[in-house]
């Protein structure tokens, strides 16, 4: 099969045609190589990926699977988001060590916390197998039939691959389904946590500041990985040593400045980018409405319990952020969207393709997908919107609900397989408990009375009083005995007895019309993919991110999100003192902080104004996932941290706009500035490699 070319499309503006997208590193050479050179790079396509010598992409790992992080020491020093390490941070905080409100620094190495089951995992090469996992595929074959035949093909191609016995392998679709690469990977599971600032530094803002510029958020945490004796892989064990790298990124203290070049190096989430204008009308207009007023509806209750109570705030830390988080940032995308005309740009494109297709006599072959597309998401809408409406009330937002449809599933396990009973007691026993780690009963049924209302007339928070789920240990006993009496006792539980007959619905309807509605339009998306590359050859694709390893390179930038205002690229500490407000749970500052900033003892992270940056901006395009990913230079060098967008900006997930998508970014001086000054972890400093890239010259 002839290789798809990689292109980029729909861009609007001429001057900044050169930025936007998510490139695989291992096809770098050529054109991106060329235009990251033009935009102020000294990188060759090799520094930054190399199978055969050390590179840069050495030093990028996918930090558990849905975040980013970097190596920044010869001894496995590792650096990601605040947000991103959130999880541990929490799990090892009590009211008694409270790391979440105080900070946590390991000042050697035995202090450092072991946390189980978090992993980072390293890409060590990249394969074009288009043709290999295709093989055997053609037109006349059913969806079903070609995916049987793929899958098939890849779990064959899988065990030929030649790698060591502990590197891992995996097979991702690229281009809906057009191409496909494998990545050899190493994954390590001896991760303990190194350093994390107080939340009033790390998440300093929350949701007021979030998706929203100028930011002073110090979003940042540390964490070192352990290996074996010889290097390599391994569980934890206290006979596990250090890492060593075959890359580590040194870090650059000579700071940004606008027009700078920036490469975002990371594991993007997903992304939409080739959506029919219908597509992009739906999700903006009907699907996202909802599920912000759902959201909107629980954080009620949840900010309200946080402010009140240390407890609360510590049980609920994390699953506020979760669920905050996607909440901003879908308003973000609905105002992007009608800010930048998307949907009538896109009308416009496809108007394009479809007179490109009477040009080279494809609308018979292709000129159905546009006019198909239209009736497919009329039947479509609704269901994805009550489907959604349904997880997000039982499965993101209410945990006595998330807690009867795990049962529900227990009770659909051992119905199907007896002999599964053992299995399915212990996994249901441990999510029970993972959730009464963190479980407040008044919380929940407040939240339960806001959020029900959004998917059933009937809410009957009195099953609260009378159900066994809202105690850990009657929620055990249920599970307790043999099978027979296991489901006897589970049914006739009462909060059973509410959700059981919507979760039936829900699998037995709802989920089931979804995929039915839901598969012609994958596959259609599919051939309009390929429709694109045959109707307009000479346009520049990049793949959707699909939680595989990419670089994005822009520039440092400003940007104007509506009419006479303009944000500077650099925020400063003195921002900071400016939102100081104390007591709140958003803008408190540290006294200590405030004590620096005082007396102005910022070391040797301060700019040439004498200022202690906080965050920048830039147009590289990211997504979900490049949370934690390096900002690099034009050399190499650590600059930065990624960690946000700009608000208008989150709608680059369907429609990058590079006139006002920006990422955000934790300048890396202010992380050392807090790591040394503020923390005292000087230890830390002294492990790195500091270089000053643009004094040298």
């Amino acid at each position: 099969m002839k290789y798809i070319k990689i292109l980029f499309l729909l861009l609007s503006v001429q001057v900044f045609a050169q930025q936007g997208g998510m490139w695989i590193p291992s096809l770098l050479e050529g054109m991106n190589e060329q235009e990251m050179t033009s935009l102020g790079s000294k990188l060759t396509a090799k520094d930054i990926y190399d199978v055969n010598n050390s590179s840069l992409k050495d030093a990028i790992g996918h930090f558990n699977g849905g975040c980013t992080s970097e190596i920044i020491s010869p001894k496995g020093l590792i650096l990601t988001n605040h947000h991103c390490g959130f999880g541990q941070i929490q799990s090892h905080s009590t009211l008694e060590n409270d790391y979440l409100k105080d900070g946590f620094w390991a000042m050697n190495l035995e202090a450092e916390l072991p946390n189980p089951g978090l992993y980072i995992e390293f890409i060590v090469r990249i394969e074009d197998v288009t043709d290999k996992v295709l093989e055997g595929i053609n037109d006349s074959l059913t969806e079903k039939e070609k995916q049987s035949i793929i899958t098939k093909n890849g779990n064959a191609l899988q065990k030929t691959i030649t790698k060591e016995a502990w590197q891992q392998t995996k097979i991702k679709s690229f281009f809906q389904g057009n191409q496909f690469f494998l990545f050899v990977t190493e994954r390590f599971e001896d991760i303990r946590l190194v350093g994390a600032p107080p939340t009033n530094i790390g998440k300093f803002g929350s949701d007021t500041d979030n998706w929203v510029f100028p930011r002073h958020t110090g979003d940042f945490s540390m964490f070192r990985i352990y290996a074996d004796a010889n290097n390599r892989p391994a569980k934890y064990s206290k006979d596990n040593v250090p890492y060593t790298p075959k890359h580590f990124l040194p870090i650059s203290l000579d700071g940004v400045e606008e027009g700078d070049f920036t490469l975002v190096f990371g594991f993007p989430g997903t992304t939409d980018e080739y959506l029919p204008a219908v597509a992009i009308k739906h999700i903006t207009e009907e699907y996202n409405p909802t599920n912000i007023a759902i959201r909107e509806a629980a954080l009620k209750v949840i900010d309200a319990k946080m402010k009140t109570s240390d407890e609360v705030r510590i049980k609920y830390a994390s699953k506020q952020a979760r669920i905050a988080n996607a909440w901003k940032k879908w308003i973000g995308e609905n105002l992007g969207i009608q800010k930048s005309d998307a949907v009538e740009k896109r009308q416009a494109f496809e108007a394009t393709f479809t007179n490109a297709l009477a040009e080279k006599n494809l609308t018979e072959k292709y000129g159905n997908i546009l006019p198909e597309f239209d009736r497919l998401y009329k039947e479509f809408a609704p269901i994805n919107i009550k489907r959604r409406n349904f997880i997000e009330v039982f499965l993101i937002t209410n945990e006595l609900m998330t807690m009867t449809f795990r049962a529900y599933q227990f009770e659909q396990a051992i119905n199907k397989d007896p002999k599964s009973f053992d299995k399915a007691k212990a996994a249901i026993e441990s999510t029970l408990k993972g959730i009464h780690k963190n479980y407040d009963v008044g919380v929940d049924k407040g939240v339960f009375e806001n959020v029900m209302p959004f998917y059933n007339d009937n809410v009957d928070a009195s099953i609260y009083e009378k159900t066994a789920f809202t105690n850990l240990d009657t929620a055990l006993q249920l599970f307790d005995g043999k099978a027979k009496k296991v489901l006897k006792n589970l049914n006739n539980d009462a909060a059973y007895q509410y959700a059981k007959p919507m979760i039936e619905a829900f699998y037995k309807d709802l989920n089931r019309e979804y995929q039915l509605k839901n598969e012609p339009i994958v596959a259609l998306q599919k051939t309009y993919m390929k429709a694109l590359m045959e109707a307009l050859p000479n346009a520049r694709y990049f793949p959707d991110a699909n939680s595989t390893l990419r670089v994005t390179y822009g520039q440092v930038r400003g940007y104007a999100p509506r009419d006479a205002v303009y944000y500077n690229p650099v925020s400063y500490l003195d921002g900071v003192i400016e939102k100081y407000v104390p007591g709140d749970y958003e803008f408190d500052v540290p006294e200590k902080l405030r004590e620096l900033h005082k007396t102005k003892d910022y070391g040797q992270y301060a700019d040439k104004n004498g200022k202690v940056p906080v965050c920048f901006l830039g147009t590289n395009h990211t997504t979900g996932g490049n949370s934690g990913s390096p900002a690099i230079d034009a050399e190499g060098n650590l600059i930065g941290l990624n960690f946000d967008r700009v608000w208008e900006g989150t709608m680059s997930d369907m429609n990058y706009d590079p006139e006002i998508c920006r990422n955000i970014m934790v300048d890396i001086r202010y992380v050392l500035f807090i790591v040394d000054k503020y923390a005292g972890a000087t230890h830390l400093i002294d492990e790195m490699t500091i270089v000053h890239p643009k004094k040298d010259k």
